[in-house]
C-alpha cells in the first residue's frame, strides 16, 4: 500500500514509517497542516494515518490546527480514502466528531505497531469488498480480500513493488494506466520511479505472468494496460 503519515511528533513519526516501510508499503510523511493537506491532494493513497493536533506549516511552529479539519477537507473534495485516526485523546465528543467528518478508524496512543498495521488492512479491506472479489485474466487471478495473486491455482509471489504494479493494473483490468499514475503510487518522497525503472518492473512482471495467458501491453505514449494476450 502507499501511505500518507501525518503525523508532528518525530519519535512516533520515525518509528511508524519505518514499521510500516519495512513491511512493504510506501510511506509518505508529513509533520504539519500545509504540506500534508498539498500531499494528499496531489498524490493518490490507499491509507493516511493521521494525528490530530498539527502544526500548521514549518514556519508556524506555535500556531497549531487540527487534523480533522484537514479530513474534513479531503472528504468534502470527494476524496474517499481510509482514514486511521491516531490520538491520545479518548473523548466520545471527539471520537464522535471524527466519524462524522469521515474518519474510518481510531487508535489512541500508546499503540502497537502491528496494531496499527492490522487496522490499516482492516479499512482497506472494506473498500476492497465494495468491488469484485475476484478478478480473473486469463488463467492470473486477484483475490481482493486476501490481497493476493494466483496464477493456474497455485499462489504468484511478488516482490512489494511488483505486487503494486500488477494490483493497480487489475484495478480492473482492460483500462490504460499511465506511467506517471505508477510512478507516483509507488515512489514515496526521496525515491522517485523514473520511466526505465518502471518498465524494468512491468519486464519483470511479463515473464512472471506469461503462463497465465495475460500480458501487460504497452501503450506507447500512456503507459499499460493488463489483458489477455492475443498470442
Amino acid at each position: 500500500m502507499r501511505i500518507l503519515l501525518i503525523e508532528d511528533d518525530p519519535v512516533i513519526q520515525k518509528v511508524l514509517q519505518k514499521s510500516l516501510s519495512d513491511s512493504g508499503h510506501r510511506i509518505d510523511a508529513s509533520d504539519n497542516f500545509s504540506d500534508a493537506d498539498q500531499l494528499w491532494r496531489n498524490q493518490p493513497y490507499d491509507a493516511v494515518v493521521l494525528d490530530l493536533n498539527l502544526p500548521m506549516s514549518h514556519n508556524a511552529q506555535f500556531e497549531t490546527a487540527s487534523g480533522l479539519q484537514l479530513l474534513q477537507k479531503a472528504r468534502q473534495r470527494g476524496d474517499t480514502t481510509p482514514v486511521l485516526v491516531l490520538t491520545a485523546r479518548n473523548r466520545t465528543e471527539e471520537r464522535i466528531e471524527g466519524l462524522h467528518l469521515g474518519a474510518d478508524d481510531y487508535l489512541g496512543k500508546p499503540f502497537e505497531l502491528a496494531e496499527v498495521e492490522a487496522r490499516l488492512h482492516a479499512l482497506t479491506r472494506r473498500i476492497q469488498h465494495k468491488s469484485e472479489e475476484i478478478h480473473q485474466v486469463g488463467h492470473l487471478v486477484l483475490h481482493r480480500a486476501q490481497r493476493r495473486f494466483s496464477m493456474g491455482g497455485d499462489e504468484l509471489i511478488l516482490p512489494a513493488r511488483e505486487f503494486e504494479v500488477l494490483w493497480e493494473l487489475c484495478s480492473p483490468s482492460g483500462r490504460v494506466v499511465s506511467k506517471s499514475v505508477l510512478s507516483e503510487k509507488l515512489s514515496d518522497l526521496d525515491d522517485y520511479l523514473g520511466n526505465n525503472a518502471l518498465e524494468v518492473f512491468i519486464s519483470r512482471i511479463r515473464k512472471k505472468i506469461a503462463a497465465s495467458g495475460a500480458t501487460i501491453r504497452t501503450v506507447r505514449g500512456i503507459g499499460y494496460v493488463l489483458e489477455v494476450s492475443s498470442s
